[in-house]
């Protein structure tokens, strides 16, 4: 029953519906949306806030949120109105302080490895979670410059990367006639049979995997499953909601891709790295941010899609609790924050906390965080949410086994 049909309900009888509605189905999730901050978002000015301590900036304030308990930083004011259905991770922790190591780190859930490459939380679930779907299954709207992979997987499973979805996906539609855009695909298989037969390399096409390359191109540009990129034919209304941006679309065109199939969509908001006029720039990130991000959460709902659907906002890292000289704040990997929502993960929720006074010059920059979780602890809980077996082995190309997550579920979490 939809909520439009509750209205001849008491007050009481109406607030129980709702709750029965919001709570999860139970059944595994099936597809990922990340939100991806890159160069490392400040936890301080955004999803942690310490108003009134040494560590605060004076212009950021606390407000109350949808969530008993929980404050957010008063840049995220729309946000702060579907925190009951978005849990936060305050004390994530990592070794790495460089982007693109930390990056890797995050994305990944391994430190890098100079004689491994591994799989991106994206990447796994498409290897896992198999289906059939005419577009790519794992996608990137406005892609860094350290893009998802599909790691030891194989490049398969690397995220096919887009732009902003105001605008048509290049080169995916033919400029010819059907007719003449198959002739000279024919044409191009057969130049390229020739030149590999001509190399003399035995079981070639199993190693190159270029038919099933091609077919699976060919497949893409004649589905109608490519709208689901575009976002110009959806309402005016709905898209003001998302905010008039290219992450706005971006958010509005990750649903639209989920909805057709598409197991995991990262959206990059870039313009993190705040090393000068930090609350100042986090401000104006916010700005993008915050209408995105909560749209995101209301149209999944919308749609019947956020019980299957899991969302995870985080970056490379936190930030320094010391506003340095330029008013910025510096790379701080020793405890920041992920939101987490949908797919089975309990919302208004709370892992976590980071201390109001941290000796920045301390060798065990640790023991300021409370409950401390290593990013690989967010792989393993997201991965299990998904049905997936975290604990399995897969076998590298060098024979070399490697299981797809060695973290720990945080189990609090759950619903």
């Amino acid at each position: 029953m939809g909520l439009s049909g509750i209205a001849w309900l008491t007050p009481l009888a109406e607030r129980l519906a709702r709750a029965a509605e919001d709570e999860p189905s139970g059944k595994p999730a099936k597809s990922v949306i990340i939100l991806w901050m890159s160069g490392g978002p400040s936890q301080l000015e955004t999803f942690d806030p310490h108003p009134g301590t040494k560590i605060s900036h004076e212009a950021t304030k606390a407000i109350k949120t949808a969530a008993n308990d929980i404050q957010i930083a008063d840049n995220l004011p729309l946000v702060a109105e579907q925190m009951d259905s978005i849990s936060l991770v305050r004390s994530l922790t990592s070794k790495e302080g460089d982007h693109e190591r930390a990056s890797y780190n995050v994305k990944t859930g391994f430190r890098p490895d100079p004689t491994l490459v591994h799989p991106s939380l994206g990447a796994i679930v498409c290897h896992q979670l198999h289906d059939d779907v005419e577009i790519p299954r794992h996608v990137s709207i406005l892609p860094d410059q350290y893009p998802a992979r599909g790691g030891y997987l194989g490049d398969q499973y690397d995220a096919f990367k887009t732009f902003d979805p105001v605008e048509s996906i290049p080169d995916v539609r033919p400029r010819v006639s059907p007719t003449r855009a198959t002739r000279r695909l024919n044409d191009l298989t057969n130049v390229v049979e020739t030149s590999f037969a001509r190399g003399r390399i035995s079981n070639l096409a199993q190693r190159t995997m270029h038919n099933s390359s091609i077919e699976a191109a060919k497949k893409m540009m004649s589905s109608e499953q490519l709208k689901a990129f575009e976002v110009r034919e959806a309402p005016e209304a709905l898209k003001k909601d998302f905010g008039d941006t290219p992450f706005g679309r971006a958010c509005l065109a990750a649903i639209q891709l989920i909805e057709v199939g598409v197991r995991c969509v990262e959206v990059t908001l870039a313009g993190w790295d705040t090393h000068i006029n930090n609350e100042e720039l986090v401000r104006g990130r916010c700005r993008e941010l915050d209408p995105a991000f909560a749209a995101l959460i209301k149209e999944l709902k919308a749609r019947n899609l956020f019980d299957s659907t899991i969302v995870l906002w985080t970056g490379e890292f936190g930030r320094t609790p010391k506003i340095n000289a330029p008013g910025g704040r510096d790379h701080w990997p020793h405890g920041f924050t992920a939101a987490i929502a949908g797919g089975g993960i309990g919302g208004g929720r709370v892992i976590g906390e980071t201390s109001a006074e941290p000796d920045e010059k301390a060798a065990d920059k640790v023991q300021f965080v409370k409950d401390p979780h290593p990013v690989e602890d967010l792989h393993a809980t997201i991965l299990h949410a998904l049905g997936i077996d975290f604990t399995q082995e897969m076998r590298t190309p060098i024979g070399r086994p490697m299981a797809l997550s060695q973290g720990k579920v945080i189990s609090e979490l759950l619903s």
